[in-house]
């Protein structure tokens, strides 16, 4: 057997300390999974479920690159983010064993196109390509979750170009990592490779040609990328 075109490669992202790489198969992203950032949304912060939305593996950019500013926007918005890089897969994970199926955790940033999801939103339509452009899932150096621990708690924080826009701290999450991985397996089969991004504090904002993003995320490698022309 031949394949008929060329078959993609494997989207991945560095590991800390060594020159292996983790390979990615799908990433979910949870939405307002910080009450603050619920609030400035417009939305009820109270503990209800968690929800998820998808980004194509392949829209990773990487530390240090430059993203060109995506088309179809003219308010493209940072949302900074712990990810969780899972080792292990399963169904119907209980809490109490989730964690043993992280294999790494890196900091992260989900680009969205405001605009493009509040037209979306207003017309009762799915908003995938307000979220799921190319470079719109920027993700920095795996760390291993034996050299880290749980992440359970720390500081996050965004600035661009060197102003702080977002300051938060991950036990803030309304659904702790634990949780998000539990009610995401009941949903679908997880598998190796799968990301996690878990979700925004408060101060998210627009983001213009020329801005330098910074993600700190205490225990783990900052993420630095520009936003080109």
């Amino acid at each position: 057997m031949s394949f008929v075109i060329e078959p993609p490669q494997t989207p991945s992202l560095p590991v800390v300390g060594t020159e292996d790489r983790f390979p990615i198969r799908r990433i979910f992203c949870v939405g307002r999974n910080y009450a603050a950032h619920a609030r400035e949304m417009g939305n009820d912060p109270d503990r209800e479920p968690p929800f998820f939305f998808m980004k194509p593996a392949d829209a990773v950019a990487h530390d240090g690159d430059v993203i060109p500013f995506p088309p179809e926007t003219n308010d493209l918005h940072h949302e900074g983010e712990l990810v969780v890089a899972l080792g292990k897969g399963g169904v119907d994970i209980d809490p109490s064993d989730a964690l043993a199926h992280v294999w790494g955790y890196a900091a992260g940033i989900d680009l969205t196109r405001r605009d493009v999801q509040a037209v979306a939103k207003s017309m009762s339509r799915p908003w995938d390509l307000s979220k799921g452009f190319d470079n719109s899932a920027v993700i920095g150096p795996i760390h291993p979750a034996n050299d880290v621990g749980g992440m359970n708690a720390g500081t996050l924080r965004l600035t661009v170009n060197g102003e702080e826009r977002q300051n938060g701290d991950l036990a803030d999450m309304i659904w702790p990592t634990p949780d998000v991985i539990a009610f995401l397996s009941r949903s679908v089969e997880l598998a190796p490779g799968d990301l996690i991004m878990t979700g925004t504090p408060a101060g998210v904002s627009q983001l213009v040609p020329g801005d330098r993003v910074v993600v700190e995320i205490a225990g783990l490698s900052d993420l630095t990328v520009e936003i080109g022309a």
